[in-house]
């Protein structure tokens, strides 16, 4: 049997190469592929060469082996139908839908421990946005927020929509974004942010420290978030961020250079800088928290963030390098985009 599967050749550079399936081993499922999401983070910094090749891919993921030299498949948001199952894969998998961290392929097989079945319920799509939904819940774990506090999320990227979207819900006194491009503010408040401001205007740093005004305190934010991807959001993020505060840093910047200026106010602010991937969870909740029960709680959430509504382009797989070229070049229009396989 063969597939299709994309892979990363080089500097802006996709391929959909044809393979041969292996035999289906007895304890595996053969899933064929419906729909696969794009991850505008990681999969722009392969696509733009700005990986380091000898980084392991991730080492917890079974689809994911390797290192990010080219060419390199990857991918971790896919939903399909399982098709075929072998003679000792037990639990009546054939003819389910299921969501899998996999590259974008048209069929793989999977040992059925690797797999979440989907509620009917569920459409298909958006199930593509467990994994983000998931990074931005660990995100707003890592950063605690308070009731009452005032919070800044830069970039409105569909990780940062979502981490928007999530806090939202919570009695804060302030919710602003950050974002250069029009559409992902409009989006951002649609997302539930009080207000978005544009980094790149002259008046950003005056106007957005007006908004963090409190009487008899420091000024700026208790919280701040950086998922832009943008070394350059960082030192704005530190900026706008008042004494004590915290920072967490969810973008990944790859092999792009960061410099940070910090002889400033910095030194003596106590600014709080927080790491946070979703790869691993905060050592303060390993009593009670686990990778299955964040992920549970992902799928209760998308729900109500509805994340469908994010999307802006849609390409069937056979136009990926189209797909990627859209993101790359047209990030003001282009932000989130989805591969569609065919099928009924």
């Amino acid at each position: 049997m063969k597939r299709t599967a994309l892979y990363f050749t080089g500097p802006g550079r996709v391929e959909i190469r044809e393979e041969t399936l292996p035999d289906l081993p007895s304890g595996k499922v053969l899933v064929e592929t419906r729909h696969s999401a794009i991850s505008t983070g990681t999969e722009l910094l392969i696509y733009r060469g700005l990986c380091p090749p000898d980084l392991p891919v991730d080492a917890t993921i079974p689809g994911l082996q390797g290192s990010f030299a080219y060419p390199v498949k990857y991918g971790y948001a896919t939903v399909g139908q399982v098709i075929a199952a072998g003679k000792a894969a037990t639990g009546g998998w054939e003819g389910r839908m299921v969501f899998s961290y996999h590259p974008h392929e048209s069929h793989f097989i999977a040992d059925p421990a690797e797999l979440i079945p989907l509620p009917a319920e569920m459409a298909l799509e958006e199930a593509l946005f467990l994994p983000n939904q998931e990074t931005a819940i660990n995100f707003v774990m890592d950063g605690r927020p308070l009731i009452g506090e005032q919070v800044v999320v830069f970039g409105q990227g569909i990780v940062g929509l979502l981490t928007t979207s999530l806090l939202s819900l919570y009695p804060l006194k302030q919710l602003l974004t950050v974002d250069k491009y029009p559409l992902r503010r409009k989006l951002s408040i649609m997302a539930g942010a009080h207000e978005a401001f544009d980094p790149s205007g002259e008046d950003f740093p005056v106007s957005i420290m007006k908004r963090l005004e409190s009487p008899g305190v420091h000024a700026g934010a208790d919280l701040a978030f950086e998922v832009s991807g943008s070394p350059d959001a960082l030192q704005q993020a530190i900026a706008v961020t008042g004494f004590s505060g915290r920072i967490v840093i969810g973008s990944w910047y790859g092999l792009k250079d960061v410099h940070l200026n910090l002889g400033g106010s910095f030194h003596r602010s106590r600014i709080r800088l927080i790491s946070s991937q979703v790869s691993s969870i905060d050592q303060e909740f390993l009593g009670r928290w686990t990778k299955s029960r964040r992920l549970a709680f992902a799928a209760v959430l998308l729900e109500k963030v509805k994340p469908l509504r994010f999307v802006t382009h849609r390409f069937p797989f056979h136009s990926a390098a189209d797909a990627y070229a859209c993101l790359d070049k047209n990030p003001d229009e282009c932000v989130q985009a989805l591969l569609n396989y065919g099928g009924p």
